[in-house]
């Protein structure tokens, strides 16, 4: 067992990666049953459903990562939405439906001080944090309950700050992963390379645990992160398709297409993320100057999207996926998908 495991509290070297949007509680307590760290998303939580997830959690004798961002929140720009809006109005037109007013409702925020309050009366054993870290005091107090602190490295940069300010392991991020890229000191995609390079990078001059994110869908692609440096690995793609995820209908007949390729995009949040390319990004082009910045591209989006999905169609769905997918299976469950990564029978 590696340092990492004891550290974490896990039996195999596998992290079901936070999804949001595609799983709750569920998912990360099986995919903890079946011996890895589960993990559950919570910048999409109000104060509510956080207490529900924390109660539920504290029942386990297995842990589960809490996983929050932590982007600093830009006041929306009124010109940038209506520039946004004027490029989604032929949509609005083509669909007859009304375009609604803008709104701060639902946009992802990062961790604060009331949920730092909000957390403490639980003690989470893990958690961890995409965009950077939270406020040095708000890490102070996360660290001093005893939370083992994981981040999101995308460079060999932000790998080194991130052990430099208190992170206890650096998650690799490697280009091929999916969903929102979690890159915090550059936006330059040109210098976020493979997992595997970041990994041999980030293992050769951290002495913290790396944990492999992107690229990896089954037990060759483990062994090889393990083999480059890595001391356990990250995965999200490999489980949209399981029961036990809330991956919409669209999405999941997406993932099953082997023809749709993934890229990245920032049209859904203003952030650069991986997903399978569906009508919006063909036809805004994937990487725009039209979206506001993150978080607030979402908003305007979201009658468009409950239209199009209404009849089955993923034209202004994020449908987020690393660029290895084979082997997802409706068939397979957490658990399965936990023991064929950790090539257990």
């Amino acid at each position: 067992m590696s340092r990492l495991q004891d550290m974490l509290g896990v039996e195999l070297p596998v992290i079901q990666a936070p999804m949001a949007g595609v799983q709750d509680e569920t998912l990360a307590i099986a995919a903890a049953n079946a011996g890895a760290l589960g993990s559950m998303p919570c910048a999409l939580l109000g104060s509510t459903q956080l207490d529900t997830a924390l109660e539920r959690f504290a029942t386990l004798d297995a842990p589960i990562n809490l996983n929050f961002f932590c982007h600093a929140m830009t006041a929306p720009d009124p010109s940038q939405e209506q520039r946004w809006r004027d490029a989604l109005a032929p949509y609005y037109r083509e669909f007859d439906l009304d375009m609604p007013s803008p709104s701060t409702a639902g946009a992802r925020r990062p961790i604060d001080t009331a949920t730092v309050d909000q957390l403490e009366r639980y003690r989470p054993r893990v958690m961890s944090f995409h965009f950077g870290l939270p406020a040095p005091e708000l890490l102070a107090r996360i660290k001093a309950w005893g939370a083992v602190v994981l981040a999101s490295a995308t460079t060999l940069e932000e790998g080194r700050w991130l052990q430099h300010h208190g992170a206890d392991a650096v998650i690799a991020q490697g280009i091929e992963a999916g969903g929102h890229r979690g890159h915090f000191l550059t936006s330059d995609l040109a210098l976020q390379p493979s997992t595997e390079v970041l990994v041999q990078a980030l293992a050769s001059h951290l002495h913290v645990p790396v944990i492999a994110a992107g690229g990896i869908a089954e037990r060759s692609d483990v062994e090889r992160m393990l083999d480059a440096g890595a001391a356990a690995v990250q995965v999200g793609t490999a489980y949209l398709l399981c029961p036990e995820a809330t991956t919409s209908t669209v999405h999941r007949a997406a993932l099953r297409d082997a023809s749709r390729e993934t890229t990245l995009t920032n049209l859904f949040s203003g952030r650069a993320a991986r997903g399978l390319a569906n009508r919006l990004m063909r036809e805004l082009g994937p990487l725009s100057n039209l979206p506001p910045a993150f978080p607030w591209a979402s908003q305007a989006l979201a009658p468009l999207r409950a239209y199009a999905e209404a009849r089955g169609r993923d034209d202004f769905t994020p449908l987020w996926s690393g660029t290895k997918r084979r082997h997802t299976d409706d068939a397979r469950s957490a658990a399965r998908v936990t023991r064929d990564l950790a090539g257990l029978d």
